[in-house]
């Protein structure tokens, strides 16, 4: 079973994520911020992770390269209300970057496709 870190503030958007993801049969782990997101890592090396940008504490651009700065082999998708970080150049490491939506279809298909290459 593949192991997904979720990195999401809003609890109704973490909890949403969290129930579809557990349907579509992946071991889910979560956090609240960045810090907590690298924590986890440090505790499960997740198969993928799924984060938002803007959060407390530690934004999920800053958590994405420190992460990566140790664990360059996990897919990061970043999952954001903000289109415009789009074109920041910190947000380029990641392995899919995509807008939030109350239909998360496109979610899952990039986790399925970004999964199935591991």
């Amino acid at each position: 079973m593949k192991t997904i870190l979720l990195v999401e503030d809003d609890k109704n958007q973490l909890l949403l994520y969290k129930q579809e993801l557990l349907l579509e049969g992946y071991n889910i782990i979560t956090a609240q911020d960045g810090q907590e997101a690298i924590n986890k890592v440090k505790e499960h090396t997740p198969d993928l992770i799924v984060m938002d940008i803007n959060m407390p504490k530690m934004s999920g651009i800053e958590s994405m390269g420190r992460i990566l700065s140790e664990h360059k082999k996990i897919p990061i998708i970043i999952n954001t209300a903000y289109g415009s970080y789009k074109d920041d150049f910190m947000s380029w490491s990641a392995d899919a970057y995509i807008i939030k939506s109350s239909d998360i279809t496109e979610l899952k298909d990039k986790i399925k496709e970004l999964i199935g290459k591991i």
